[in-house]
């Protein structure tokens, strides 16, 4: 039997080691360990088997200046905490890329970059690669994250449609002007005639593209588009939103609403002012991430697949990181689908 020694003096396995028991040299066992190319198949059996019979674990510090790769994906959010924590956009967001990061054994990586200097830091912490790729999600006009990845070399994916630069990275999106449109003529066709919304914020792609897809449908049944209010995609945003237009337009019978969790708060506000829905007054959500399931009575609304889509972004980010995309950045829109509950 032949007794291999330990050489760094603490009972741990080197790739010297490796190398030795494998009968290459020190360059073809990293090499074989870290996944290159220029490795015969002889030798990368060798090293794996020596691997396996000394219980090596490559250090991944030693591993990162091989490979430059972190394993780490960051996920980029510039939102409060609270929205992060409160709205199941984001838990079906990250279920969606933990799933596709798990096959691959990747770190997920966090970063809440709120505007001003927490901004910036993000930025710097991306741009100086302590992650491989990054994926944005709830984008806004003004935090700049996709004119600066856009001239980066970061491989970067937008879950949602970027304001800018949104010919130089890539994102996969609903289609959110044919969703709200659709919403705004599943009502007309039960009758309303004085439909309002409660838009996302105008400073999102996905406010202003399902506002855009309300006024589409009313412009082409030749009704009037004055009834909106704004929210932040909150559920007290909804409340204050409903509480305005019942105010300005007391004889609304319809509202689409750019999100469950504040279609929720106009529900309550039409119940508190006696409003029967759908009855009185029928509304229409965007997102049935759970929400719409809960709400009294049940809230019909536009599917948009979040964890579906997470996944295809992560999917692409991914081919990026490898060296595998198609060298032009990637649109991927994703058509949404009406659901049906009593609130229509």
């Amino acid at each position: 039997m032949t007794t291999v020694s330990r050489v760094n003096g603490n009972g741990t396995p080197t790739l010297d080691e490796v190398a030795r028991v494998a009968g290459v040299s020190r360059a073809t066992a990293s090499r074989a360990i870290n996944g290159g190319s220029r490795v015969s198949p002889r030798a990368r059996a060798s090293v794996e088997a020596a691997v396996r019979s000394l219980g090596y674990v490559p250090n991944p510090a030693a591993r990162s200046l091989v490979t430059r790769r972190t394993d780490s994906i960051a996920v980029v959010v510039p939102e409060p905490d609270e929205r992060i924590f409160s709205d199941p956009f984001f838990a079906g967001t990250l279920r969606g890329v933990t799933r596709v990061l798990t096959e691959h054994d990747l770190q997920l990586v966090l970063l809440l970059a709120r505007p001003g200097a927490s901004s910036a830091r993000t930025l710097r912490y991306l741009t100086n690669r302590h992650v491989d790729g990054a994926l944005v999600v709830s984008h806004h006009r003004d935090d700049g994250l996709a004119e600066q990845l856009a001239g980066s070399d970061l491989p970067c994916v937008f879950g949602g449609r970027p304001w800018t630069a949104h010919d130089r990275v890539a994102y996969v999106d609903v289609d959110n002007v044919a969703g709200s449109r659709q919403a705004t003529e599943a009502l007309l066709e039960r009758g309303c005639r004085r439909v309002a919304t409660i838009a996302g914020p105008a400073d999102m792609t996905a406010g202003a593209d399902r506002l855009e897809g309300w006024r589409q449908a009313l412009a082409a049944a030749g009704l009037p588009d004055d009834a909106v209010e704004h929210g932040d995609f909150t559920q007290e945003s909804g409340e204050t939103a409903a509480r305005a237009l019942l105010a300005a337009h007391p004889d609304l019978d319809g509202i689409v609403v750019a999100s469950d969790l504040m279609a929720a708060g106009a529900l309550r506000v039409l119940a508190a002012a006696g409003r029967r829905v759908p009855d009185d007054v029928a509304v229409v959500g965007y997102d049935d991430l759970g929400v719409a399931e809960r709400t009294t009575p049940p809230l019909t609304t536009m599917r948009q697949p979040v964890e579906e889509m997470a996944e295809r972004a992560t999917r692409l980010l991914l081919e990026q990181v490898d060296g595998h995309g198609s060298g032009r950045p990637m649109k991927v829109i994703i058509p949404p689908r009406l659901v049906w509950r009593e609130s229509a």
